[in-house]
Formats: C-alpha cells, sequence, structure tokens
C-alpha cells in the first residue's frame, strides 16, 4: 500500500485518517498495523481520527490542511470513499483502502502485486474500449448488450487511488441496453448514507434500461412497489433523478474475499465485496458516479465480441490481450487467479439475500 501503491520513500509524510472502529466498519488492527509498518519504512506518520458522517462532499478543512502538507494521505475511513469522485481533493495524493481489517490486508486481497492490477485494469479498460460488442448475461436473467459510445461521456475513475486495485474504470451506460437481473436487495453505493440503506427483493428484479434510462422495472408485485418506493425516497432526499443509468462496472481480483452474509452489513459489504470477479453492478440513481443505489449481478458472463472473458463469474485474465504477460510477470498472480476467491457475501442457498 505504501510504497507499490502510494510511492513512498523514507523521510516521506503519511497521513493516516481514520474512523472508529466502534463504527463496525474499518477495524483498529489495520489502523495500527499501517502506522507501525510507515515507521518501519522510516515514513513520517500522523494519525488524524474523523467523525462518520452520512454526507461527506469534501474533508474538512483541518484534515484537508494535513493532506496538502503530506506526500501522501491513507483513507481509513469512508469519508475517502464517499469523495472519490467529488473532486474535493485538489492535488492532495490520496489512498482509499478497500481492505477494511488486517486479515483483509495481509490476505491475498491485499498482498498481491498491486502493480500487476494497475497494468491488467489499463489492459481491460482498453480491450473494453476497442470491443465492437459487449454482452453481459447470468443465470438470473441480466441480458444486456452495445458497446463504448465513441461520442457518449468518457468513462470517469475515481481522484483517489484504489487499494487494493479491485476493478476497472466504470462503462458508461450510454451505447448499452437490456437488462438487469437483481436477487436479494438494492442497496446503496458508498456515496452517501441514507436508512434503509437496503431494499429488500423476494424474487428476481428486472430493471430494464435503455441508455442512461431506466424504462421498466418488472418482477413479484411486492418487489417492483419495494423497489419503486424505495428508488423515490432516495432520489427525493437528494433532489436527483431516480431513473438515471449512469454506468456499470466488475470485479477483477480474485484474491478478494468476504465471507460473512451481506446482510449482516450492507454498506460494509458494498465497500469491498466488489472486488470479487463474481460481482458486477451498476450505479444508478443519479446522474452522476456512483450515483445513489447499485444494482448487483452475481456471476455475470461478460463476453468481449464474442469471448467470455468473465464465465460465470470467474475472471479469464488470458482472454484480454497482453494479461498473459503481466501474471507471468507477477510471481503468485497466476496460482491466485486459477484458484480465485469464492466468499463473496452470500446468504441462504449460495445467493445475496436481505437476510
Amino acid at each position: 500500500m505504501l510504497v507499490n501503491c502510494g510511492g513512498l520513500r523514507p523521510g516521506d509524510r503519511v497521513l493516516l485518517v481514520h474512523e472508529a472502529a466502534t463504527h463496525g466498519y474499518y477495524d483498529q488492527a489495520i489502523c495500527d498495523a499501517v502506522a507501525a509498518e510507515a515507521l518501519d519504512i522510516g515514513l513520517s506518520v500522523v494519525r488524524r481520527g474523523v467523525a462518520f458522517s452520512a454526507k461527506v462532499t469534501a474533508p474538512p478543512p483541518e484534515i484537508a490542511a494535513e493532506m496538502r502538507r503530506a506526500d501522501l494521505t491513507v483513507f481509513l475511513a469512508r469519508m475517502g470513499d464517499q469523495i472519490r469522485f467529488a473532486g474535493a481533493i485538489g492535488d492532495a495524493r490520496a489512498v482509499v483502502s478497500y481492505a477494511l481489517d488486517a486479515p483483509m490486508l495481509a490476505s491475498p486481497f491485499g498482498t498481491a502485486d498491486y502493480r500487476a492490477f494497475v497494468k491488467l485494469k489499463a489492459a481491460i479498460d482498453a480491450t473494453l474500449a476497442g470491443a465492437r460488442e459487449i454482452r453481459v448475461t447470468c443465470a438470473n436473467g441480466t441480458d444486456f448488450g452495445g458497446r463504448v459510445d465513441a461520442v457518449g461521456p468518457a468513462p470517469q475513475d475515481t481522484n483517489t487511488i484504489r487499494f487494493p486495485q479491485l476493478v476497472y474504470t466504470p462503462v458508461p451506460a450510454q451505447g448499452f441496453s437490456g437488462r438487469i437481473a437483481v436477487r436479494g436487495f438494492l442497496v446503496g453505493t458508498g456515496s452517501q448514507y441514507y436508512d434503509p440503506y437496503a431494499c429488500r427483493i423476494d424474487g428476481v428484479l428486472t430493471v430494464v434500461f435503455e441508455g442512461t434510462r431506466r424504462t421498466a422495472i418488472e418482477g413479484l408485485p411486492q418487489d417492483v412497489a419495494r423497489a419503486e418506493a424505495h428508488y423515490t425516497m432516495v432520489a427525493d432526499r437528494y433532489g436527483i433523478d431516480e431513473t438515471y443509468i449512469h454506468s456499470w462496472h466488475g470485479g477483477i481480483h480474485p484474491g478478494c474475499s468476504y465471507a460473512a452474509p451481506a446482510s449482516e452489513n450492507f454498506a460494509r459489504w458494498t465497500g469491498s465485496a466488489f472486488g470479487n470477479p463474481r460481482l458486477l453492478h451498476f450505479h444508478t440513481c443519479g446522474a452522476y458516479a456512483p450515483g445513489e443505489i447499485c444494482l448487483n449481478v452475481l456471476d455475470p458472463t461478460v463476453r468481449f465480441d464474442g469471448i467470455a472473458v468473465w464465465q460465470r463469474g470467474r475472471f479469464r485474465p488470458d482472454t484480454v490481450p497482453g494479461a498473459a504477460g503481466i501474471l507471468d510477470g507477477a510471481p503468485g498472480l497466476r496460482a491466485l487467479f486459477d484458484a480465485p476467491a469464492q466468499d463473496c457475501g452470500l446468504g441462504p442457498g449460495g445467493r445475496l439475500s436481505f437476510d
């Protein structure tokens, strides 16, 4: 995190911004571990605690001033995720950790070659941009397709550095159309926090869309009613367009493991599990990234020009031009892809579940 991702050298100053472990999101041990390692490699360490806030658009002035003085800020706080698309950090360099506790940081999720995943992300982005046809399906009925629209909006990535690198750049919904099948729940995106943060889905809820516009919601009557009410509640709260479909992307990190059911802590699940290749999600409700409601697809098959790059939730990096060389140059990475983590927050019956 500090060297391969953050680019720090002995004598540099790192600011650790952390929220209290009592919130049940980041544990205390991860902050202590990062601080200890920073001191061991000769960095100057400043630690600043921040309160959790349901809505954040910019760091508090005192944190912003510390960020300007630091060579790197590491967010072990949801604040970093909340401002990741906001352009609110100026010239400061900041890393957001999606490893949420010390075991995750010490696992292959946190220890795999970061630089290799950055190269892999770039290779996927290039392949997506050049594909003539992209099609996504799943066993629950997801079926949408299209291509990256050359005259549409450019893909928008975060203004912070993700650690680990766990997804490719969001793909704009413009240029795509079809059906998104969702089981278990609708849930927030980590942009802002509201109550209720998740909405129960009893059966399969299908969101039909054309480009950036949601055109229909289909499913069990109670699911459709709940989903429509949930979208309206969130949209009215923030004054945003509830029918807007912004973008989508999927996980690329086979070491991303989330063992607990998503329902134990929806906010925590949506803040880390999405890096698992078994998950793909849409940013919806709001004409901006990441929107306020995400639609999660389990075990997608994603084809670029007919080639299954994801096959029922398994990422096949050798199908991406240039990726084989990236894996060959990173010791242990190919073995990680050969035996990817399967835990991604599933509930009873091996499905995404509200309970």
